[in-house]
């Protein structure tokens, strides 16, 4: 990124060898996309220098921006190609739209907290994220008038998958979450096609709740 410090350029480089690459992440668009994306500017300005560490951080209202490696195995099984649309569930710090904006032709992100909304719009617009559209709301609902989209990404857990984002995901496309209770969870993997659904397990996870509608219950 311009005139950012090289030591950031360097982190960066050695987070996609270490914590990418390593684990056996093969994607060639997911790896140059977090080679490019600057981690260090969705953190807290006191965690920059902890941005590219092999774990998460706390975002503030609760939440977190996840490990790099979750990041690039959730995008990575979406198997995304360029002219795809992918609605994300959870914008959070926005990193993790924006490593989808590297990859697909438009990232539609919904996030329920007004303060790590309004935070994180302002970024995009910064940063230049033009193909990244931003709604706040109750992200379990989903977006049906920008329906049906090619992936879905969820970035919280919840008991179940919603199933008005199974409604609004395009035959043969793939949708990812979370699933489980609060201290374990599968990383679940959806395919759709013309019958019905398929899903896999990625293995197990943890992240932070999922809340709304048709999410966790408390």
């Amino acid at each position: 990124m311009k005139d950012e410090p090289i030591k950031y350029e360097r982190w960066r480089k050695e987070m996609v060898e270490r914590q990418i690459i390593a684990r056996g992440i093969t994607d060639a668009n997911v790896i140059d996309a977090m080679l490019t994306v600057p981690r260090h500017l969705f953190v807290n300005e006191a965690l920059t220098d902890s941005a590219y560490m092999d774990y998460p951080l706390p975002i503030g209202e609760s939440q977190t921006i996840s490990q790099p490696y979750i990041i690039a195995e959730m995008t990575q099984s979406l198997q995304l190609q360029k002219g795809n649309r992918v609605l994300e569930i959870g914008t959070g710090s926005g990193y993790q739209a924006a490593v989808l904006a590297q990859i697909v032709s438009r990232v539609y992100t919904i996030e329920r907290n007004n303060t790590l909304f309004m935070r994180t719009r302002k970024l995009f617009d910064t940063l230049k994220y033009h193909n990244i559209v931003t709604k706040y709301s109750d992200g379990t609902i989903g977006w049906k008038s920008e329906s049906p989209f090619d992936a879905i990404m969820v970035t919280a857990g919840g008991e179940k998958i919603p199933q008005p984002l199974i409604d609004q995901l395009e035959v043969g496309g793939k949708l990812v979450m979370p699933v489980g209770g609060l201290m374990v969870q599968e990383l679940l993997l959806l395919e759709k096609n013309r019958f019905g659904t398929s899903t896999k397990s990625l293995g197990g996870c943890r992240f932070v709740k999922l809340i709304g509608q048709h999410g966790w219950k408390d």
